[in-house]
C-alpha cells in the first residue's frame, strides 16, 4: 500500500505568497481538487483559482512537487492545518513531504499515525471548521511548497516518473484531535442533501475513517517559499454571482457577444430556404 507521510520543517521565518500561473499550478507545483477521483475545473479570478462544490461529496487533494529534491508542503483546508487542524503560519505548519518528481493525494484530516477522516464539501454549520470554533477562513484551500535545503547542486535531469511515496517521510507531534460524539455526521449521511440555496456557503466537513498511514521525519528547509497556490471553493449559485459561471437561462449579453465579431470566415453564401 503506498504511503504519504507528514513532513516538519524546522523554520522561523513566515511564508510570503508567491505569484502564480495557470490555474493551480504555480513554477511546476499543482494543487488539483478531486472529486470522484478525476480533478475538479479550476476557474482563476482574483488571484486564485475557483472550483464548483458539491454538497455532500467527498474530495481529495492533489499535490506535485515538480523538482530534483524533496519539498515539505504546509496544506490547510478553511484556514486548517490537515495535520493538525491548527492555525499557523505556513513556515512554522507541520507539513507533508514529497520526494523529487512525486505526486501525492491527501484525502483527510489526519488523526493518528495510521487514519485520517475525508474530507467533504458541507455547509458551514456542519464544518469541522465549526465545530473547532475557527471560521475566519472557510472556503479556500492553500498549500506553500518548501524545497529541502541541499549541501551541493542536484542534476536537473533526473526523470519524471511514478510517486514512489516510500522514499519521502515526515514528521508529527500530537495527532489532530479524535472524533467526539457530536461531530457533523460522515459525508455518506450528507449525499441526499444536494440542496444549496443562494445564501448557503460551501465549507468542509470531516467525514468517515479511512487508512492513511505515516511517519515521522525532520528537515531543513529554505526560509522561503518556492511556490504558494490558493484555490477557493464555492457552491454553484455563488460562482454565478461572481461571475465565473453563467446565470442559469440567461441570455449572453449582446455587448459581449458583439465583441467576438470577426470579419471573415472561410467559406461561400448559404442559399436561404425558401420562405
Amino acid at each position: 500500500m503506498r504511503r504519504s507521510f507528514l513532513g516538519l520543517g524546522l523554520i522561523l521565518l513566515t511564508a510570503g505568497p508567491v505569484a502564480g500561473g495557470k490555474p493551480g499550478t504555480d513554477r511546476g507545483f499543482s494543487v488539483e481538487i478531486l472529486v470522484d477521483g478525476r480533478p475538479a475545473p479550476q476557474y482563476p479570478a482574483r488571484g486564485a483559482s475557483y472550483v464548483e462544490a458539491l454538497k455532500g461529496k467527498e474530495y481529495e487533494i492533489r499535490l506535485r512537487n515538480p523538482l530534483p529534491v524533496r519539498v515539505a508542503v504546509a496544506l490547510s483546508v478553511d484556514g486548517l492545518n490537515t495535520i493538525d487542524a491548527r492555525h499557523t503560519t505556513a513556515a512554522t505548519a507541520r507539513k507533508w513531504v514529497i520526494g523529487p518528481y512525486e505526486t501525492i493525494t491527501i484525502s483527510g484530516w489526519q488523526t493518528s499515525l495510521d487514519h485520517a477522516r475525508r474530507f467533504y464539501f458541507t455547509s458551514e454549520e456542519r464544518s469541522y471548521a465549526r465545530w473547532l470554533g475557527k471560521t475566519e477562513d472557510l472556503g479556500i484551500i492553500s498549500a506553500v511548497f518548501f524545497r529541502e535545503r541541499v549541501a551541493r547542486p542536484v542534476p536537473l535531469t533526473a526523470p519524471y516518473g511514478e510517486p514512489r511515496l516510500e522514499d519521502s517521510g515526515g514528521a508529527a507531534g500530537a495527532p489532530a484531535p479524535q472524533a467526539r460524539a457530536d461531530r457533523p455526521a460522515g459525508a455518506e449521511g450528507q449525499v441526499k442533501a444536494l440542496g444549496v440555496g443562494a445564501e448557503d456557503y460551501a465549507a468542509t466537513g470531516i467525514g468517515r475513517t479511512t487508512d492513511h498511514a505515516v511517519r515521522q521525519i525532520h528537515m531543513d528547509l529554505e526560509d522561503t517559499p518556492a511556490s504558494s497556490i490558493d484555490i477557493r471553493y464555492e457552491y454553484r449559485p455563488q460562482l454565478v454571482r461572481l461571475g465565473l459561471l453563467p446565470r442559469p437561462g440567461a441570455d449572453p449579453d449582446p455587448l459581449a457577444r458583439r465583441e467576438k465579431s470577426r470579419g471573415f470566415e472561410s467559406g461561400f453564401c448559404p442559399e436561404p430556404k425558401k420562405w
